[in-house]
């Protein structure tokens, strides 16, 4: 009998299905950018080191409508530009009217860099020449329209000036391609896909700020900072240019699962080369970028890492 009994609860062992891993979603943004395929990466990384965690990376409008979908619960973790996730935090600028407050950190992962370009043959070499063009501003809801209109009137360039077209990043390079937008406006890790194919089928320039541009956009914005494009991140580029950029944050509502908040960033620090694999823009992901640049408080699991591996974190940092 006794046999017999151990037998069955065996039986039943072998035979009662798994549990089902909880589903985590991370909003990125289009397919075009550095977004999806960085959250990609982290959805498998969650996968493969989490236990009992399996993640998707979902495509969306980016920064601005990642900060809904994070606030109304509809994402888990969302990636999102540094200025459009201080001033949701804060309830100022496009959030004027609905302050996020429950919004907090993971990390800041790497700089976005504002990417102007154009064909090589156009008439455009600075945003001066912007007056009277048709020019791609980005996304509407977008990270990238954010930059791209500080950025403008910060140097007294409106809307009025020229002919605005809210593209997402691939439609953006088609329409330079194609000849119906004279240049197009990018905020996203260089290099990115729709720039590099773009530069394998037309010649293309990449266009600078000066020093004067840089600093009106950093007393407008003081979340920019110079950055420079090196030569020959896209091909026919033989020199460095100029611009500025802005860090990127993943960003989870306070009420997730501190132990969950933990282990995604615990996974993202210390498996980082499986994410530098599918795109060099990780090579910026570190613990000292994180804590330099993040602009809201981490979330308490993010922060118990954090203090974990002996990182300096701030107060405005600390929930």
């Amino acid at each position: 009998m006794r046999t017999l009994k151990y037998a069955v609860a065996a039986s039943l062992l072998v035979t009662a299905p798994l549990a089902a891993a909880q589903q985590v979603s991370i909003a990125t943004g289009g397919t075009g950018g550095t977004y999806y395929p960085y959250g990609g990466g982290l959805a498998e990384m969650i996968g493969n080191h989490i236990e009992g965690y399996d993640a998707v990376a979902e495509v969306t409008g980016a920064s601005v409508e990642n900060m809904g979908l994070i606030w109304r619960g509809d994402s888990d973790i969302a990636l999102a530009l540094a200025d459009t996730v201080y001033q949701a935090y804060n309830g100022t600028g496009d959030f004027e009217d609905r302050q996020l407050e429950s919004i907090r950190a993971l990390a800041s992962i790497y700089p976005n860099a504002v990417q102007i370009v154009t064909l090589a043959d156009s008439d455009i070499e600075s945003l001066a020449d912007f007056e009277g063009k048709t020019i791609s501003v980005g996304a509407p809801g977008s990270g990238t329209e954010l930059n791209a209109r500080a950025l403008l009137e910060a140097n007294g360039i409106s809307y009025d000036d020229f002919d605005p077209r809210r593209l997402n990043f691939n439609e953006t390079a088609d329409a330079i391609r194609d000849g119906d937008i004279d240049a197009g406006i990018w905020s996203v890790g260089p290099p990115t896909s729709s720039i590099l194919n773009l530069a394998t089928t037309r010649d293309i320039r990449v266009i600078g700020l000066s020093d004067e541009e840089i600093a009106n956009a950093r007393e407008e914005e003081p979340v920019f900072a110079a950055y420079e494009l090196r030569a020959g991140l896209y091909e026919g580029m033989e020199e460095g240019v100029q611009t500025i950029g802005i860090p990127n944050v993943l960003v989870v509502n306070d009420d997730m699962d501190e132990e969950l908040a933990y282990q995604v960033t615990k996974v993202l620090f210390e498996e980082i080369d499986e994410l530098i694999a599918i795109h060099p823009a990780a090579e910026d992901t570190t613990v000292e970028f994180s804590v330099n640049s993040t602009p809201i408080p981490f979330h308490p699991g993010a922060l118990r890492y954090y203090e974990e591996v002996g990182a300096e974190v701030s107060d405005n940092q600390r929930p």
